[in-house]
């Protein structure tokens, strides 16, 4: 597998010598400074493109060019979104990347509810707990018929979790959840997401597959033509938020996408710490299940804490084995080769922990330098193993 790693841009604070000396080769990024809906000129992703190949790197994956609300829901103004993706899509294409990675979550992107949840080992990580972003859902955003999302259980410990917050934490909660994380939508405000949570009012999960299908049939073909790879990355967290519909999370969710539009450009993202947020997601028997529609992987990692409660972990530990998901992902590469069917498989690690002098400076959250690096080691460790086993 390509060895890659997520980069935010010039302005992000791990530089690109940083991703040489961690030991990558490819480039995941994305044009972040276009709003969504906007089509990437071909200048600008020749000049993104000409600065990664100056640091003697490539631009594996691009990931991700947002897909709009105004897509996801439906409508009149869906046609006009869905031609600004396909011509940014086109442009990719003609200047050679060959992976494109992109979600269908509604209005909010990956969403966490805690950046720094202090670990055994001093080290900090990502969270999500459901007690915390009901309180948010119910008492501050005040969600119309919000609580009929929520069972009694999960009710009461929102009702807990909010009397014991200050101002202080309500509005750390609420940066957190809408304010946008690295690579998601544009920041919102309370106001801003409510009005985009109302606009999906009567879609329901049939309407937003539909919706799913009818621009996969739209991209596929343009992704066809320029021998590119399209990758949809599953819902994180895989299951509800705001009371809408996610219908990228399990993998009957996976295969009805795969059969709606059933082409070797069409795709996934195994990510591995989204699919494994959902204990009936079971990840070894989905990686060989799709392996030959797996286009990317994320190689990380979650620790189950209760329902729909969970943090970033070690990228070897956690409830994925992770071992056994690179010695199928390998294996198919080797097939894949053999039939001349395709290039090898991006991977990348992802949502490494806060550690070391990291603490202390600005960093995106999940993106710091040092737990990517102790990730990326980990796993080029057990390939490194795997391979030689392989030979020998």
């Amino acid at each position: 597998m390509e060895q890659a790693w997520r980069w935010f841009g010039p302005d992000d604070p791990v530089t690109l010598d940083n991703v040489r000396q961690a030991g990558a080769t490819g480039i995941v990024t994305a044009l972040h400074d276009f709003l969504p809906g906007r089509v990437w000129p071909s200048a600008a992703i020749a000049e993104r493109l000409a600065i990664i190949e100056a640091a003697g790197l490539r631009w594996s994956v691009c990931e991700s060019i947002p897909v709009p609300d105004a897509i996801k829901r439906g409508g009149p103004q869906a046609r006009i979104f869905i031609d600004a993706w396909k011509d940014s899509l086109a442009n990719l294409g003609r200047a050679g990347v060959e992976v494109v990675c992109y979600n269908f979550m509604p209005v909010v992107d990956w969403t966490r509810t805690e950046l720094t949840y202090p670990l055994p080992s001093k080290g900090l990580a990502l969270r999500f707990a459901m007690a915390d972003f009901a309180a948010y859902d119910v008492f501050v955003l005040k969600r119309r018929d919000a609580e009929a999302a929520y069972d009694a259980r999960t009710l009461a410990s929102a009702t807990m979790r909010f009397a014991a917050m200050d101002e202080a934490m309500v509005a750390a909660l609420e940066r957190t959840i809408i304010a946008g994380l690295p690579g998601g939508a544009i920041a919102q405000t309370r106001d801003s997401i409510g009005r985009i949570i109302a606009g999906y009012e009567g879609v329901d999960e049939n309407a937003m597959r539909a919706n799913l299908r009818d621009f996969l049939r739209e991209v596929t073909p343009v992704a066809e033509e320029f021998g590119m790879r399209l990758a949809i990355h599953p819902d994180d967290p895989p299951f509800s938020l705001f009371g809408l519909p996610r219908v990228v999370s399990t993998a009957a969710d996976a295969r009805r996408i795969l059969a709606d539009v059933d082409s070797p450009a069409n795709g996934l993202t195994f990510c591995v710490g989204s699919y494994g947020s959902r204990p009936d997601n079971d990840l070894s028997a989905m990686a060989r299940e799709f392996a030959p529609r797996i286009h990317f992987a994320h190689l990380r990692n979650v620790t189950l804490q209760g329902d729909r409660t969970f943090y970033e972990a070690e990228h070897l530990d956690g409830r994925a084995d992770m071992v056994e998901i690179i010695d199928i992902l390998l294996a198919e590469e080797r097939a894949a080769e053999r039939e001349e069917r395709r290039p090898s498989i991006p991977m990348r690690p992802d949502h490494g922990h806060l550690l070391a002098d990291d603490v202390h400076k600005a960093t995106n959250p999940g993106y710091s330098f040092a737990g990517r690096m102790k990730g990326l080691a980990e796993l080029r460790g057990v390939m490194r193993a795997l391979e030689r086993r392989k030979i020998n």
